[in-house]
């Protein structure tokens, strides 16, 4: 029998429910509980400087390297994929914030975790500070500059460069950051266990994996009205032959890996195959529309329990960087999250303990993202293939 491994979504359960048992724990030891959640608090606030300090590397590293690739790709086809993957994940965020935000208020209760809580607040024992080399906005100037650059100038030795950097940081992703992310997310839930904030969170967790699942499901049924029109398909009927890549991005939570399957639903759509064949791999990596709806109505949900005021000028500005920021990122696990930190600091105010509940939000259940992101691209390839392709026989 082949060993057994352990998924990411698996990770971040056990994290949850190992952050609950010790935080309980920790609650009825007393002193020498509170000595334990500093030692825990220690490792959070750590652990928050290297998220700051990794995400710009991060946007430059990814975004640099897919800017130079895209700038070869097939000119007219190439722009239109990428504006229409573009306003597709602004849509799906604009989409989110007024849907979730009206049905959100209905069961989530406003500043229910601000409110919770025994007084009780951890110090950290050690805090030291990792400032980034930039900021995000900087950074993604930046990664822009330097692949529009590699593309008119034709500078292999730079793009051999940003390649290299690239790895480096994909590497540092799957080493450093995958691995501590579970051990973040316990440190934090065992802390609001602690203060006693854990059972607003607990009801919250659930109904915000419930609103985000049924959103997905709404938008995707109107991205495929609206490719259907321009197609001149049904769009259930040809919705429903993407069932098999919805389901395989469900189970494996990776818009990348699910492609193969996803070329062999749009080509049961009738989808021409140098259409689907150029679509299909540029999508997974520029259209987000899952992960945008995940995104944004966890966000609303920290807003929500933790009573913010953001403005819908600064989610419109959060959700426009958001979908550029995201270019890429699914070529690394969490990758669209991690692209995400910076913006939700800087742009919507959240703390890093605002944004590490949000992350647990958002990764409580993961599937549902990718799922939407890799039917989505199916879409965008039937509107596409309306003007590109050549006509071919759809496939029962």
């Amino acid at each position: 029998m082949g060993k057994f491994k352990l998924g990411m979504f698996g990770r971040i359960v056990l994290a949850i429910l190992g952050g609950v048992a010790l935080g309980f724990a920790f609650m009825h030891l007393g002193t020498t509980g509170d000595g334990a959640m500093r030692v825990f608090k220690t490792f959070n606030v750590l652990f928050a400087q290297v998220l700051k300090f990794i995400v710009p590397l991060l946007i430059l590293g990814l975004v640099t390297p897919a800017i130079a690739d895209a700038g070869k790709g097939a000119g007219k086809l190439l722009l239109t994929v990428m504006v229409a993957s573009y306003l597709s994940t602004c849509a799906a965020s604009i989409f989110a914030y007024f849907t979730a935000g009206e049905l959100l208020p209905l069961y989530v209760a406003k500043g229910a975790v601000a409110a919770a809580g025994n007084g009780k607040a951890f110090l950290p024992y050690v805090d030291i500070k990792l400032p980034p080399i930039c900021d995000v906005l900087t950074a993604l100037a930046l990664a822009f500059m330097i692949g529009v650059g590699i593309v008119f100038s034709n500078a292999t030795s730079v793009k051999r460069v940003a390649d290299e950097f690239a790895e480096i940081v994909k590497l540092t992703i799957m080493k450093v950051i995958i691995p501590g992310l579970p051990i973040y997310i316990l440190t934090m839930i065992c802390e609001m266990t602690a203060s006693g904030k854990i059972a607003a969170m607990a009801g919250t967790m659930v109904k915000v994996i419930g609103t985000g699942w049924a959103l997905t499901i709404v938008f995707l049924v109107i991205l495929y009205s609206v490719a259907g029109a321009i197609a001149r398909k049904n769009p259930l009927r040809c919705l429903w032959k993407m069932a098999p890549a919805y389901l395989t991005g469900l189970s494996i939570s990776s818009s990348s890996a699910v492609i193969p399957v996803t070329l062999a639903c749009c080509e049961r759509n009738g989808i021409s195959k140098d259409v689907r064949n150029f679509v299909v791999p540029l999508c997974a990596n520029v259209h987000m529309v899952g992960s945008a709806i995940k995104m944004i109505a966890s966000t609303l949900a920290v807003v929500i329990i933790f009573d913010l005021h953001v403005s819908f000028a600064q989610f419109l500005h959060f959700t426009l960087m958001f979908a550029i920021a995201a270019v890429a990122a699914p070529g690394v696990m969490c990758g669209v999250l991690m692209a995400s930190v910076g913006f939700l600091e800087s742009i919507l105010g959240l703390t890093p303990d605002q944004v590490s509940v949000m992350m647990a939000l958002y990764m409580a259940l993961d599937g549902y993202g990718p799922a939407a992101n890799v039917t989505g691209d199916g879409a965008i390839a039937l509107a596409v293939d309306r003007f590109f392709g050549k006509a071919e026989t759809a496939q029962v």
